[in-house]
């Protein structure tokens, strides 16, 4: 099942689990969902307005399906397919349950929201087999023609110890790791706020690697070159270090890189749901107010004038023009430079400068349908399993082994990649992918044939290319935290100027957990406050949203110089 994270807990009960509350602005998004008062209410001449939403992955359907339950009327535009990132790849001739899931594919519990929408629509999570997880059974290690097999860290040799301690020790000494997530356990937003503004402070120029090479514990090139490689919880993170050294904390610090879930049969049928699910007493879904499909992908966003205020006109892929009191867009932000014809004055100026500052990660994924899951075949000499899931310095750098029986089909995810290791694999096609991770493989396994049990042609995606993705995620690099905190907080409207007000933002880019569903489900929320206040509508009394309490707990803005605030 889910496993859905209880985190509400009694005096003296155990410690309450790490959830993805904050810590840039903590706010409890999966009590507001769960409260049987309901998001709010609009007021009776709003009911039926139009709003556009932008992007049918899981941001855009989840503000659509809130929107419509609140009696307004989602008009939902998409390029390409439904689901977003949220892309499981299907095998011709095979059970649909057997997926390449070429987006997301991993979730922690501690995305406590998230798993609020999938125990609400019925779908089920299995463990997910990261490196020296309890779901995997094994995993190897190869570094410079080296290979170790480990079924705990206590398998691997002294170094890799070593290194996970240096981590924990470097966390504790220059991030407060203990008061900041004994402040995330405990939901208490004044003291979050106050350990992470300091944080924020002193971290926003700073790299991750220069972080690690501050740290004491991380004097060691070969320490660092390590952890690099093979990291924590998911695996290397040298593609990283480039990368602010708030970002890292961010997952460390909510367990977004622990004890990862998968969703069974793909992770696309969650905005599947959420697209076609009835709901309400009338039970029409998304779906139904959509005729059965979206509209095609927006082409042009026009501001335009109407008496008493300004209105949102779209021009589509089918030249179909439609104007709207609201608008949400939740693709890649960058798609409002250079895929979608704006008006210059759609945005304030500094949002659009912080829209031309993302910056997005690439990566690639390759995966092979294999008859059955021959990788559990144990060597009668040495008594280990034929193949595990493996993390190497060599082409493929992370390999993935998905079982579903014992007597289906497997999936081998023989490459998972980020940033420069993607950028390598772009000028190849599936097949030459395939090939050159089965000879990075055939390295490590010299006496498996991996090849000959591949029954179907192998699937890939580099994201980076993807025209309507330009990049697997967002990453913000040392000194973009003021660029973030313009497009987080944009929902706020009232501040804006009025021909500013309308037109919201959403996805996963605008959140402050690039890369993970439970950032795009909090901007989605975000934009579903702001299109209901700015309709004339209002949160239920006994549960306010985000915008009702944004003040106290509003993230923090630095100023002009290093270290202050405004």
């Amino acid at each position: 099942m889910t496993q859905p994270v209880n985190h509400h807990h009694a005096d003296g009960a155990d410690e309450p689990p790490l959830t993805m509350f904050g810590p840039d602005f903590p706010f409890a998004y999966d009590d507001w969902v769960a409260s049987p008062e309901g998001l709010g209410s609009i007021p009776e001449s709003a009911r039926g307005t139009e709003v556009a939403i932008i992007g049918a992955g899981l941001s855009g359907l989840v503000a659509a399906r809130h929107l419509a339950r609140l009696g307004l009327e989602p008009v939902v535009y998409e390029a390409e397919r439904i689901g977003g990132r949220m892309r499981s790849e299907r095998f011709d001739g095979y059970d649909d349950d057997i997926v390449a899931e070429m987006g997301a594919m991993r979730f922690p519990p501690s995305s406590t929201t998230l798993y609020h929408y999938l125990n609400e629509l019925g779908l089920d999570t299995a463990p997910f087999p990261n490196p020296l997880s309890e779901a995997t059974p094994s995993t190897v290690v190869d570094l410079k023609g080296q290979a170790h097999f480990a079924r705990t860290v206590n398998d691997l040799p002294q170094v890799y110890r070593d290194v996970a301690a240096a981590w924990d020790a470097t966390l504790a000494d220059h991030a407060d790791a203990a008061e900041l997530t004994d402040a995330i356990r405990r939901r208490d937003a004044a003291r979050l706020r106050n350990v992470w503004g300091r944080l924020v402070e002193r971290l926003d120029d700073q790299t991750f690697y220069g972080f690690l090479t501050d740290s004491d514990h991380f004097r060691s090139f070969r320490h660092r070159e390590v952890f690099g490689q093979v990291g924590f919880g998911t695996g290397g993170w040298d593609t990283d270090y480039p990368n602010s050294m708030l970002e890292i904390l961010r997952v460390t610090c909510t367990a977004a890189d622990d004890h990862h879930r998968g969703i069974v049969g793909g992770s696309d049928q969650l905005p599947m749901r959420l697209w076609d699910t009835p709901f309400g007493e009338d039970g029409v879904s998304v779906k139904d107010l959509n005729g059965g499909a979206p509209r095609p992908a927006v082409t042009a966003i026009r501001r335009t004038s109407r008496a008493g205020g300004y209105r949102y006109t779209i021009t589509d892929a089918a030249g179909e023009i439609r104007s709207y009191d609201a608008a949400l867009f939740t693709g890649q932000a960058w798609m409002l430079l250079n895929t979608i014809d704006c008006d210059d004055d759609l945005l304030p100026i500094d949002h659009w400068t912080a829209v031309e500052r993302t910056h997005y990660m690439g990566s690639s994924k390759v995966f092979a349908l294999v008859d059955r899951p021959f990788w559990k075949d144990v060597d009668p000499t040495t008594g280990r399993e034929a193949m595990s899931m493996t993390l190497t310095d060599r082409m493929s750098r992370g390999t993935y082994l998905l079982d579903h029986g014992d007597d289906r089909p497997g999936v081998v995810c023989l490459s998972y990649t980020w940033s420069d290791d993607s950028l390598k694999l772009l000028p190849l096609d599936a097949n030459a992918r395939m090939d050159l991770m089965l000879k990075s493989l055939g390295e490590i396994y010299p006496d498996v044939d991996i090849r000959s049990h591949i029954i179907a042609t192998p699937k890939t995606v580099s994201w980076e290319t993807e025209r309507y993705f330009m990049g697997a995620f967002k990453a913000n690099l040392p000194g973009h935290y003021r660029y973030q905190e313009r497009l987080y907080t944009h929902f706020m409207q009232d501040r804006l100027d009025e021909r500013h007000r309308g037109f919201f933002l959403a996805g996963d880019d605008v959140s402050w957990t690039a890369g993970w569903a439970e950032g795009a489900i909090q901007t989605a929320l975000n934009a579903v406050w702001g299109i209901v206040h700015h309709l004339g509508g209002a949160t239920a009394p006994g549960n306010p949203g985000p915008g009702d309490v944004f003040e106290q707990i509003a993230p923090i803005r630095l100023g002009d110089e290093r270290g202050t605030r405004i």
